[in-house]
This record gives C-alpha cells, structure tokens and sequence, in this order.
C-alpha cells in the first residue's frame, strides 16, 4: 500500500520524481484517494485515483467488474491544496455512486461543442441574414426593381429600425414580433410601405419554408430551418388604388415641359411609345432596337416570371426619332446603354421621379408622378377607344396567365403599332390646339 502523509504546500513544493523514474505519487492522508503526481519532466499536479463498479461482471470469476479509474484534477501552479481536496471528495462521491467522471467531463464538452454551435448559427441564420437572402434571391432573377424596393424597406424598417430583431433567429421570430414591426410602419401613416414589409417578410419566410423541397431556390435557404411562416396570421394590407389622371391640358403642358436632355427624352419616350414603365425603358440598349421595322426591344420581368418577357413595341414616328436619336448618342458615347448616367453606367429610376415633381409644380397642377402618367395614358387610350386586350399587350401588363405563357404567342405588332400611330396623331393633335378645336355635334333625339 502507498504511504500516506498529510499534504502541505511546503511538501509539495519539495516533492520531485526520482532520476530512474517515469512518474512519481505522493498520497494525501487527508484525501485518501488524492495524491500530487510528478513526471520526470518536473510537472506536478493533482490527481485522484478510485475504483469504480462498471455494472458488468467479469468474464472468467462472475464477480463484478471494478475498474480503476485515475483523473487529473489541475496543475499544483493553478489549484491550491484546499481546492483540490474538494474537488477529490467531489470526484469521489460520483466514483461511489457508479458515475464515470471522465464521461461526465465527455458530456459537458459534447454539450460546449453544441452550444457553440448553436450560437454560431443563431448569428448565422438570423432574420437580418434570412432577408438579405431573399434580396439577393431576386437580384439572381434579375427583379432589379423588386429587390432594390425589399432591400430598402428591410434596411429601414427592419435592420435599422428593430436591431434586436434582426439578430434573432429566423426560426424563433414569432408572428407577435412581425405584427410589431409592420404595426410601427402603419403608425407612420406608411400605409404602402408596411403592405410592402409584410409581403416581403411573407416572401423570404416562404423561401425558407419550401427551401428543402423547392429545387429552384438556393440551399442556402435550408440552414434557417424554418417550420412555418410567422407573417400568415398577419392581415394582407390591400395597395389602394390611385385616382390621379391628367387632363388634357395639363398633359399638354407636361409635354411642353420636356426638353432634350436625357431624362427628359426618357418621360417623352415612355409617354409616347404608350406609357411604358419607367424602369423597362431605362434597362433599354443600342442592341433592342430595330431600325429597319422601328420595332423597341424592352424585357418585363414582373410577377413570378423566372424569365423577363420579351416586350416589343413598334413604334410610331415621334417615339422613332427619339429612339434614333438616342441611338446615335449612344454611338457617339461608345455605350450600349440608351439612357447612360455620367458614369457610364445605368440611368436609375429614381432620378427621374424628381424631375415629374418638377414639372408638376411648374405647370401649377395638383401633385402628380410616373404612376400617374402612366394610369392618365391608358386611360386616354381606352377614351380613344382602344380595346382593353389590346391595353393590355401595349402596357404589358395581365399577361401572366396559363393562356398568355403557354398559348397565346401572338406578339400584336399590327394592333400595337397602329395603336401607337393613332396615339401619336392625338398627341400632335393636343399639342398644336387642333384637339381642342374639334367640334362634336350632337344627334338629335328622335
């Protein structure tokens, strides 16, 4: 049996394994089953040393299988003797209890490993990072419009406005924290925009909700792990229709205003070749257009469609010589962009609603912007008599049916361009007064 003596600092610190040997025990009489371990290479530390009943009998004798199990408790540098011997006694009652300590000690790294883990994915998989993914979702779909719009309402109302929520697991966030956040952008009077939140919230949750099974989103969507989508018990918040169309005279003197600069000549030509959407005639290159049948190449990517539609319009003359001369600019300039910013790159949307502020103001007319303009232009070509079908196709818009994908593949050039030229000669008309002069006699009653 080893020799026990009551350990002391002082004995510690004297205590040194032999020259001719690997490892040597000094054993605490206080502990008893607690000793001071020293290598040959001079590291001394606690240890405690115990038998433990496995459960399971041996083999050869039938009896129970006792193992001898030996545990580092800590270098002599770090613990003191007193804190040592407590931590003995403590290893001790779980070696009398049949509880291995070491798979103890196995548990608690197992359980470490899985807490960081999961701290790991909580900064990973937040709601901040679940919508940024779905902004650049769409950006992958070319829906230039669509994720831009997200992006900022996200940024604003979400990130910056609710930094607490946006760190939160997108798995954890309930449908009370999305109520919170749309609920503040109503408060505002921002009516549009929390209908704009919601649907964009209700979208990204969606993507990580069908990630799993949906072949055509990213499997990065899987990591949120997301079960079901907070934002369904949320009311849709219905866009309200706007009311706002131009009369004839203020859509005179709005023409009037446009001059020839760039941004002008982009409101002139989306008005011109039909009220186009601002955004589809910006996006517009050298390459779409077709002198020889003045037919302009735009690309619609509205809606649900993986693909832009293909959006041609056959222009009349004015809109032509607009388009020609665009071209020729471009050439110039040696860009394939129509509508180049200063810096060569994509004229931007949002630089054109302030010029239509402008002008609105200068013509002393009740507020009006691009969505205006265009809803004033379909509603004088429906006064012209021009059919609602064939709106429709002019304006590209209600063309995402099963008819119009997969069936109807007739593109209207000759309804579209004789509607255009019929747009056109009205215009000449209101321009020059002629319009006005226009005399309409009433039948008689018989």
């Amino acid at each position: 049996m080893a020799e026990r003596i009551r350990l002391t600092d002082e004995r510690i610190r004297r205590f040194s394994c032999p020259s001719d040997k690997e490892q040597a025990f000094l054993w605490d009489d206080d502990v008893k089953r607690m000793a001071v371990r020293a290598t040959a290479a001079g590291v001394k530390s606690f240890i405690v040393e115990g038998k433990l009943d496995t459960g399971q009998k041996s083999k050869i004798t039938d009896k129970p299988y006792i193992s001898t199990i030996r545990k580092t408790i800590g270098s002599v540098e770090n613990w003191t003797l007193e804190d040592a011997r407590k931590e003995a006694r403590r290893l001790q009652t779980l070696l009398d209890r049949g509880i291995d300590p070491r798979e103890l000690d196995q548990e608690k790294k197992q359980l470490k490993a899985l807490e960081r883990e999961k701290a790991a994915a909580m900064k990973k998989y937040t709601l901040q990072n679940l919508l940024e993914a779905y902004v650049k979702h769409l950006k992958a779909q070319n829906k230039v419009k669509s994720s831009k719009s997200a992006a900022s309402v996200v940024s604003v109302h979400v990130i910056k406005r609710n930094p607490a929520l946006s760190r939160k697991p997108a798995a954890e966030v309930s449908s009370n924290d999305i109520a919170d956040i749309i609920r503040q952008v109503r408060d505002s009077g921002l009516e549009r925009t929390a209908g704009l939140l919601r649907s964009t919230l209700k979208a990204a949750f969606n993507c990580g909700l069908r990630a799993a099974y949906d072949t055509s989103l990213p499997e990065s969507f899987n990591g949120f792990k997301i079960v079901s989508n907070p934002v369904d018990p949320i009311k849709a918040i219905p866009v309200r229709a706007g009311h706002r169309t131009l009369s004839a005279g203020e859509v005179k003197a709005y023409l009037s205003e446009l001059g020839e600069d760039l941004i002008d000549l982009a409101l002139k030509l989306a008005f011109y070749s039909g009220g186009q959407r601002m955004a589809q005639i910006l996006r517009a290159e050298v390459s779409d257009w077709n002198p020889d049948i003045k037919v302009l190449r735009l690309f619609d990517p509205k809606g649900k469609r993986t693909q832009p539609r293909e959006h041609l319009l056959p222009l009349g003359p004015v809109a032509a010589d607009i388009v020609k001369a665009l071209v020729e600019r471009s050439n110039d300039r040696n860009t394939a962009l129509l509508f180049p910013s200063r810096r060569r790159t994509l004229l931007h949307d949002s630089q054109i609603g302030p010029r239509v502020t402008e002008i609105s103001k200068k013509i002393k007319s009740e507020p009006f912007d691009l969505r205006d303009i265009r809803r004033t232009v379909e509603t004088m070509l429906a006064g012209m008599g021009v059919s609602r079908d064939i709106r429709a196709q002019l304006l590209s818009h209600g063309l995402s049916g099963v008819q119009a994908q997969h069936y109807d593949r007739h593109e209207y050039i000759k309804e579209k361009r004789a509607t255009l030229i019929k747009w056109e000669r009205y215009l000449t008309r209101l321009l020059s007064g002629a319009e006005d002069e226009k005399v309409i006699p009433f039948r008689e009653v018989k």
